[in-house]
């Protein structure tokens, strides 16, 4: 082995290996298990979330595949229709073209062509951070077989009355032309105004003040509203108001809707452009007036004088014209949440318009049974209240975006309007007896992205066809998923897999945080603390990282900012820490129902960690390789206390493992596996063997069984690691395993550690903890007199029992060995003045007189002290100060509470020490 471990010498090498290999591939052999990948947009790069969720997908595969089941992650990318329209479309605005330059056809084209040649590179990531996916079965949605299945799913929705077109509501984007889902619109606080305008009483006898944000769309208002209980308005229930500006007259409703202690308890009622207005209209059968085109310009249903302006440009006319009729009360400067849409940063319109929808309901009532019967099973369980409420209080779904990129709506319409839906217009044309005479028109519109996505479980598996796959992998065992598409992805395939299969998708749904940074802020690129997962694997340098941040902000203060940010933050840029370091990271702050708080210092730490195995295997190798390992079942095998007790520690984290991953703590998983690595078998255990290897003394026996458990325990670590870090232990595996008798071509496929019940060895456990105790009784002495590791300390025992020298006796070499002692001495009188450690009832002993310099021993700990009163002093200071706690972020202040009471502890310290010295 290379004498330093380096990531990048063997990441990729394994990677390839095992993909051509075709490792990841099902084995046909034992019981099921698949996972299906959330499929990223074809558009999209690695972003930290993907990074994490994969991690955990891929630690749950590996951790199985080797277990023994018959495993399957099912990978695949989505269109991401109006995402991969926008890209092809910014690509022909730069040759001075339109897709409508191109046509429909034309275009679908061109967005093929930029698929195939550049739509991989989330692919190829995923490949960077171990993703065991099976690559043969890799599918897309809109390939050839998922786009059947979308017609199929579709028509037989269509038939059975649970596909519909008609005029209601939408997001819509007046810049992308198209309706957006929930999920495509970010909505933020903005500075904005309220406008409080006058509508005249129709009898003359006065007027009601309505208050809005967009005056523009009072021309679109069809009714004023008040609360039917509020008793300043009863009395005008049934009347009418004289809407300004527009000649008509409008009626005063009474509903609940209005909330009578928000300004002025009237509110105006616009259905065709408000949401909560629309449902309000539809109750009192009120007329939808949209006043908007689908550029969000004023169109012909408005007075004349406003036709064909711009929103923003009608606001103002609109206002002016108010005032100059004395019908603007007042105008307030005013905090509003204004939705933006997530790809054209414009803002989104409530628009009535005619679209695609699916009838929810019906579908709702099955996929919260399946939840609620236990047959779904969601981790953590706080989440089903937000998939229960979401489908408590689902509306219809509007399927259809006003793109050319996707899936095309199967349905024809003839010359008269007529609508017909089959699977292709042939199908159309023999249903209807339909000759060629007969003209037909296929709908322009496309499908929503979410719509194709829903069937991802099933439809790539075969269906719908009655495949091996599909009776195989159908239903999956886990969904692995964030929680903001709970609602657009989650819910709807559980509604999609009843309806179609009868049979619920999943039986598990993993719901994991945010990655947020070091302070718990989400990553945003306005903020520049997004981080690369790349980046992190490879490392960056400083100027290609700031031109990475800054590159895509249209905002030169912003920009300017986040720069200044990038190089006090990382003024030599990201080192590389390796996969293996980042995925043992996000493991490790995976905690069940919490976000991740992604520190640098964590993932340095793991990469220390993955050192830390490196070199512990290249000891190993070089005391065993070409040596007896004890693979001869003939010859003599001896195990020492430390044998004995390592191998017994290891069922103990094997048990602790196997537990944490079967119940989603992979924190817990890689703590134990950490713990178990660092501080038994490193710090401890290779330590207690050299002893052994190295003593002449010591017999054959002795020497191969410690050598059979080095190579034993290290092979059963590199296994029980594996599922969270891939490529460090099929490296080390590939040396190791021979060594310890084990066959086979990868780690990936040899079995996962289970505990063997008689392994563990109480007795082992009970004696090491009473060695371990002896060893770090001396050397915490050591450390408080700060005596030199180097030197040998003679050591006087005192308050022993029989027991406690029988114990001494049995593991005298490996105590003498690590503890450095030059003698020991079994007190029968009195104990002279020395330092003091307990081991149980036993005291070990050590003489100061001659080991240290009294004096400068004194001025030291003098020194120490003095440096710790001040800090105290500074912290009590400034918690002290009313106008600190007040201003102070709280993790500030918690901050400085810790340094003080840390300080404290250290002072107390360091007082006992300084009284133990003087007595000397």
């Amino acid at each position: 082995m290379d004498t330093s471990y380096d990531p990048k010498a063997i990441e990729q090498k394994w990677y390839q290996h095992w993909e051509q290999q075709r490792f990841f591939s099902p084995s046909g052999k034992g019981e099921t298990y698949c996972i299906m990948i959330p499929p990223p947009n074809v558009t999209g790069t690695l972003h930290m979330g993907h990074a994490f969720q994969d991690t955990i997908m891929d630690a749950l595969i590996r951790y199985h595949r080797m277990c023994g089941r018959n495993t399957l992650w099912q990978p695949g990318t989505d269109h991401a229709g109006i995402a991969t329209q926008m890209v092809v479309e910014r690509q022909l605005n730069a040759e001075g073209k339109t897709r409508h330059d191109l046509g429909r056809e034309d275009f679908t084209r061109r967005v093929w062509k930029w698929k195939e040649e550049s739509g991989g590179a989330i692919t190829q990531q995923l490949r960077r951070m171990g993703a065991s996916v099976d690559w043969s079965r890799e599918r897309f949605t809109m390939d050839e077989g998922l786009s059947r299945a979308v017609r199929e799913v579709f028509v037989r929705l269509y038939n059975d009355d649970l596909i519909y077109r008609g005029k209601r509501l939408v997001n819509w984007d007046p810049v992308l032309h198209t309706a957006v889902s929930d999920l495509e619109v970010v909505a933020e606080e903005e500075s904005g105004q309220l406008w409080h305008m006058r509508y005249p009483l129709s009898d003359g006898s006065g007027y009601l003040v309505v208050a809005t944000t967009r005056p523009e769309t009072m021309l679109g208002d069809t009714a004023v509203a008040v609360h039917p209980e509020d008793e300043r308005y009863t009395h005008l229930v049934g009347l009418s108001v004289e809407l300004p500006l527009t000649q008509r007259t409008i009626p005063i409703i009474a509903d609940e809707y209005v909330d009578p202690a928000f300004g002025t308890g009237c509110v105006k009622i616009t259905p065709a452009h408000d949401f909560n207005d629309y449902a309000v209209g539809e109750r009192h059968g009120l007329e939808m007036i949209n006043v908007f085109t689908v550029d969000a310009r004023i169109n012909e249903r408005a007075p004349s004088r406003y036709q064909g302006l711009d929103r923003y440009e009608a606001r103002k006319r609109v206002v002016r014209d108010l005032e100059a009729a004395d019908l603007l009360d007042q105008i307030k400067d005013h905090k509003l949440v204004v939705p933006r849409g997530d790809r054209s940063g414009a803002v989104i319109e409530p628009f009535l318009t005619d679209q695609w929808y699916v009838r929810a309901g019906p579908l709702a009532d099955p996929a919260m049974e399946a939840v609620k019967s236990g047959r779904i099973r969601i981790i953590p369980r706080n989440w089903e209240k937000t998939y229960f409420e979401w489908l408590n209080n689902i509306q219809d779904w509007c399927i259809s975006r006003q793109i050319w990129w996707g899936h095309r709506i199967p349905a024809w319409y003839d010359d008269q309007g007529n609508v017909y839906v089959g699977r292709s217009e042939d199908e159309v044309r023999e249903a209807h007896g339909f000759g060629p005479d007969i003209a037909l028109r296929q709908d322009q519109d496309v499908l929503d992205t979410w719509f194709s996505s829903a069937f991802w479980p099933f439809a790539t598996l075969g269906w719908p066809d009655d495949t091996q796959s599909l009776r195989t992998f159908y239903p999956t065992n886990v969904l692995v998923t964030g929680f903001d598409i709970i609602f657009f992805w989650v819910a709807r395939m559980v509604m999609a897999g009843l309806y179609i299969m009868d049979e619920v998708p999943f039986s598990e749904v993993y719901i994991h945080g945010l990655v947020r940074d070091q302070d718990g802020s989400k990553m945003s690129k306005s903020k520049g603390n997004v981080l690369d997962p790349i980046d992190l694997i490879d490392g960056v340098e400083l100027e290609p990282l700031v031109q990475k941040r800054t590159s895509s902000l249209m905002n030169p203060k912003m920009a300017q900012r986040i720069e200044q940010a990038t190089r006090r933050q990382f003024p030599d840029g990201i080192r590389g820490y390796g996969t293996d370091a980042l995925r043992f990271t996000f493991a490790a702050l995976a905690t069940t129902g919490r976000d991740v708080i992604f520190d640098l210092g964590r993932i340095e730490g793991y990469r220390n960690f993955c050192n830390k195995i490196w070199n512990a295997a290249r000891y190993v190798l070089i005391n065993t390789e070409g040596q007896d390992t004890g693979l001869d079942e003939t010859a003599a095998v001896s195990l020492s206390l430390a044998d004995r007790w390592i191998v017994s520690r290891l069922q103990v984290t094997e048990r602790t493992v196997n537990d944490a991953i079967q119940g989603y703590r992979f924190d817990q998983a890689a703590q134990a596996i950490h713990e178990f690595v660092w501080s038994e078998y490193c710090d401890w255990y290779l330590e207690l063997a050299k002893p052994v290897l190295l003593d002449e003394t010591a017999s054959d026996a002795a020497r191969r069984g410690t050598r059979r458990t080095l190579v034993q325990v290290l092979e059963a670590v590199l296994r029980l690691a594996h599922p969270l870090m891939p490529f460090i232990t099929e490296e080390i595996w590939q040396r190791v395993a021979p060594l310890a008798g084990v066959a086979g071509n990868t780690v990936m496929h040899r079995p996962y550690p289970q505990p063997q019940a008689d392994q563990i060895d109480g007795a082992a456990s009970e004696e090491m903890e009473w060695v371990q105790t002896f060893i770090m009784g001396v050397r915490r002495i050591r450390a408080e007199m700060d005596i030199s590791p180097g030197k040998a300390l003679p050591v006087l025992l005192d308050n022993y029992s029989e027991s406690d020298r029988a114990r001494f006796d049995r593991n005298a070499l490996c105590i003498e060995r690590l503890a450095r002692l030059d003698s020991v001495t079994w007190l029968t009188g009195p104990a002279p003045e020395s330092a003091t450690a307990l081991v149980g009832d036993l005291k070990i002993l050590i003489p100061m007189a001659g080991l240290i310099d009294k004096d400068a021993e004194t001025a030291r700990l003098q020194k120490e002290i003095a440096k710790l009163e001040k800090a105290i002093q500074g912290g009590e200071t400034k918690l002290g100060n009313t106008q600190f706690l007040s201003r102070a972020p709280a993790k500030v202040v918690d901050q400085e509470r810790g340094r003080l009471s840390e300080a404290k502890a250290a002072m107390a310290k360091l007082d006992e020490q300084l009284k133990r010295i003087q007595k000397l």
